[in-house]
């Protein structure tokens, strides 16, 4: 595995190598809880049995603590993950629909993304995990248009 600080890592590619994030895995302590809130309150599609949650290319592996696949991190917790997911719909959209379930944590707020600037919503999950749901937002200076996320100001 990877040395670190103090090992010999001349051999290391200088490129990239990852195209995608494929999927990620997450240790939960119940999966009932787990799929109900990712299915009912963010619109993920169950597949496997409550084993695995997909939305748009991507997909959630679910492995319950005690229960987990080999090969397995080697530090398992339920509720260290934190991750923020782009959504489709506008971010005001998706503030008035998770309102009525109370656990909107902050936001909506200002962030820098992997590619971009986003407006960002911060809930958690029945295990803890921080999910930052977001929408991109652009400034094309080119042909004049602005778009300005709606409570940007406030």
């Amino acid at each position: 595995h990877w040395g670190g600080e103090g090992k010999d890592n001349s051999r290391t590619p200088s490129l990239c190598l990852i195209h995608r994030l494929d999927h990620i895995v997450m240790t939960v302590k119940r999966l009932k809880d787990t799929t109900m809130f990712y299915s009912k309150i963010l619109g993920m599609e169950v597949m496997t049995s409550e084993k695995a949650l997909c939305f748009g290319d991507q997909k959630f592996n679910l492995h319950e603590m005690g229960k987990e696949y080999e090969p397995k991190a080697t530090h398992l917790v339920p509720g260290s993950l934190d991750i923020c997911l782009i959504t489709k719909m506008h971010l005001e959209e998706m503030v008035q629909c998770l309102k009525a379930c109370d656990i909107i944590e902050e936001g909506p707020v200002p962030r820098t993304g992997a590619k971009e600037p986003i407006m960002s919503i911060y809930l958690r999950d029945p295990d803890g995990n921080l999910i930052e749901g977001s929408q991109l937002y652009f400034l094309m200076m080119e042909c004049c248009l602005i778009f300005i996320p709606p409570n940007w100001f406030d």
